[in-house]
């Protein structure tokens, strides 16, 4: 492990702190290490760099909108490689959250949730990226004890 030193100003250094005791970690080294492991994974994400990922895309939309909801539909039909399942939620008399599940390459994640958020009517839009480790076999489900078929590669 290395150790490095680092100059914060008092404000930021505040902010840090407050945000150590609310997430409760045990110290400054551990909140520290979190941040940077979570800003090189953004940073891995947004270049593309990224293979094997799962993405939570939420977007929250006006279903009032003209067409909107048909073409939110037809995006996530022609993207169908990558999108996995979408819950929809009612808000209000007009606005729907929609959360979507995604799987695939960290570019054709970022590129599908730019085309939805863009559009239109869609007046907050957000996509996490959660790498996936990379395996080589495949699993067995234990009801059923047998090979599901789908390898990670």
């Amino acid at each position: 492990m290395q150790r490095i030193t680092i100059t914060v100003d008092d404000e930021l250094m505040a902010e840090l702190d407050r945000m150590i005791e609310a997430g409760g970690y045990p110290n400054r080294s551990e909140a520290i290490r979190d941040l940077t492991r979570l800003g090189l994974r953004d940073a891995a994400a947004a270049a593309g760099e990224i293979r094997d990922c799962v993405g939570v895309l939420s977007y929250v939309y006006d279903h009032e909108a003209r067409d909107l909801a048909r073409r939110l539909t037809t995006s996530h039909h022609h993207h169908h490689d990558i999108s996995v399942a979408s819950l929809h939620v009612h808000l209000d008399a007009d606005q729907c959250l929609e959360i979507s599940v995604l799987k695939g390459r960290s570019d054709e994640l970022r590129e599908f949730a730019d085309t939805i958020v863009s559009q239109r009517a869609v007046s907050y839009g957000e996509l996490k990226i959660v790498p996936q480790p990379r395996h080589t076999h495949a699993h067995t489900h234990a009801a059923h004890g047998e090979a599901d078929g789908h390898d990670e590669a």
